[in-house]
């Protein structure tokens, strides 16, 4: 039963948002009384919280971070699951948006323990990624890669195209990302070799400086 609830409430949140999604209507949906419901989740609040530490983190953990974790590189790993996510979304059809995004956007500035809840998705996804630039750097590569940088930016520039792709119903800013993603893996990869002097007065070259 208690998992019947999440269930319903996981999608109602996300279809209709928390503040639109009442007691009444997650009861009717899940089949359950208000005893029974009182008894697992005892306020609605209550219920957010664990749809967030259980059903919304482990979204985050299948869709982000084990794939990260597993791929070859972070590079690879973050481009392999725009795509992912883009083709999952061609497939369906239609763009509910990231889980914790949508959240986050409605929830964040309501309550300091739904931020704080949402801000540790948010710290373990990144932190994720951070690790994988890490564990890469140890085999020699992003030697110039801030891990800290590339995880908010990666993080972020998800986030951002989720949005867009939810506005537009439309999974073209996924593959916009994952086309800069290719371009900047070979840009890196192009400059692994090059002396850090020779790339620096190329950089100044190309913005005016001398």
């Amino acid at each position: 039963m208690r998992r019947k609830v999440l269930d319903v409430a996981e999608a109602a949140f996300q279809a209709r948002g928390y503040h639109a999604s009442s007691l009444g209507d997650l009861m009717a949906a899940a089949g359950v009384s208000g005893g029974a419901l009182h008894h697992h989740f005892p306020t609605k609040k209550a219920l957010a919280l664990a749809v967030i530490d259980e059903r919304v983190a482990a979204a985050v953990e299948e869709t982000w971070i084990a794939p990260v974790r597993q791929a070859v590189s972070a590079r690879e790993g973050v481009r392999q699951v725009f795509d992912a996510v883009a083709a999952e979304l061609e497939r369906q059809g239609f763009v509910r948006g990231c889980p914790l995004n949508n959240l986050a956007h409605e929830l964040s500035l309501a309550d300091p323990e739904f931020r704080n809840a949402l801000a540790g998705v948010f710290s373990a996804w990144r932190q994720a990624i951070a690790d994988k630039i890490r564990a890469d750097q140890r085999e020699g590569r992003e030697q110039g890669t801030d891990p800290e940088h590339f995880a908010v930016f990666a993080v972020a520039a998800y986030s951002g195209a989720m949005s867009m792709a939810k506005t537009a119903q439309d999974a073209g800013p996924l593959r916009d990302c994952v086309a800069a993603l290719e371009r900047s893996a070979s840009l890196a990869a192009s400059s692994q070799g090059e002396p850090v002097a020779r790339r620096r007065r190329r950089v100044l070259r190309r913005h005016g400086a001398t």
